[in-house]
């Protein structure tokens, strides 16, 4: 049922009371669409160059919860579309965000991803970056091929938002002057941008009025900006560690995300000499992310950043409310719990 025919809920939106069934809830409801999404990647990730599927598939068999695919599936779903466009869609989203990802890992020097070792550790930089191109000239095709020209300036104007914020991100690193400001226009630019992209072509597959898709795109913008600020903070946790990540990535090449910004800007003088040392001259001894964290521990910035998320998490939840209740509608606000669960 459409959210013109139906009476908008104004009552709470509950997604799954656990986290984690939040995303198998999500995923059971687009299972079919999800499956079919999964075999057009890998068979658009084929060629007759060898190295090119044999790096695509290292990324893919290292794991990913395919978040961006899914709510490109299930935002079609809520507005009631019935062919076969939003399949082929959520690939595209899946081989632009791969594609940063294969980039992201060269301009950082990434050894690990997902706890596995990243695709330039086991193959170098250059077919790393090449064939991330090459999963963005297979996005552009299936753009192409859709043949909406609104959809492929929102895939491509993401596209191209995101590189912005990826270059905005190695401006800002290791200054300690960088601001909030810039610090959001990063993440909303590098994260946050495909999210909003992926949740607005739901919409628009299934033609819906502009105040839907306009909800979705403001949904998925939300949602990213959360994610983005609850790794940021994970960054920094014993968490990371469980999920088989390296705590301190972040600290060790010197980027300047959230805690550490609320951390510098609250601290003495004493405490500011090491915070430049550590990020500004990348001068890093033994002991210094313990450090680290126990300033931002102290300062609790850690939590300010899942505080912020959760700020972020509500105004997605908003967005939801111009669609009538569903099992779309909770499922998608269950993502938003999930997102920020995280950090527990």
């Amino acid at each position: 049922m459409s959210a013109t025919t139906a009476p908008v809920s104004t009552a709470p939106i509950a997604g799954a009371q656990d986290p984690e069934q939040a995303l198998e809830t999500l995923t059971a409801l687009v299972r079919d669409d999800l499956e079919a999404c999964n075999r057009l990647i890998v068979e658009r990730m084929q060629s007759p160059v060898a190295l090119i599927p044999q790096l695509a598939a290292h990324l893919v068999a290292a794991g990913g919860k395919r978040i961006r695919p899914l709510l490109t599936l299930a935002a079609a779903r809520l507005c009631g579309h019935r062919g076969g466009r939003h399949v082929a869609l959520a690939a595209c989203v899946e081989f632009i965000h791969t594609a940063t990802l294969l980039h992201d890992d060269v301009v950082d020097e990434s050894a690990l991803r997902r706890g596995a070792p990243s695709a330039n550790a086991v193959f170098g930089n250059k077919p790393s970056v090449l064939v991330g191109d090459f999963l963005f000239a297979r996005a552009f095709q299936i753009m192409v091929a859709d043949g909406s020209l609104r959809v492929l300036d929102i895939l491509a104007t993401a596209s191209a938002t995101i590189a912005e914020g990826e270059v905005l991100q190695l401006v800002t690193q290791n200054d300690t002057a960088t601001t909030e400001d810039q610090y959001l226009q990063v993440i909303e630019g590098k994260t946050a941008a495909l999210f909003a992209a992926a949740t607005e072509v739901g919409a628009v597959v299934a033609d819906r009025p502009q105040a839907e898709a306009e909800a979705l795109r403001e949904y998925g913008r939300s949602l990213g900006v959360a994610f983005q600020l609850v790794d940021d903070a994970l960054d920094y946790s014993a968490s990371q560690a469980a999920l088989g990540k390296t705590v301190g990535d972040d600290f060790r090449e010197g980027k300047i995300t959230l805690p550490v910004l609320l951390a510098f800007n609250s601290a003495g003088e004493e405490e500011k000499v090491f915070w430049r040392r550590v990020l500004e001259e990348r001068e890093q001894a033994e002991g210094d992310l313990e450090k680290a964290i126990a300033l931002m521990q102290s300062r609790g910035t850690l939590e300010a950043t899942i505080e912020r998320a959760r700020l972020y998490g509500n105004r997605a939840l908003d967005a939801l409310r111009i669609f009538p209740d569903g099992p779309e509608r909770r499922a998608l606000a269950g993502i938003v719990e999930f997102c920020i669960a995280r950090a527990r």
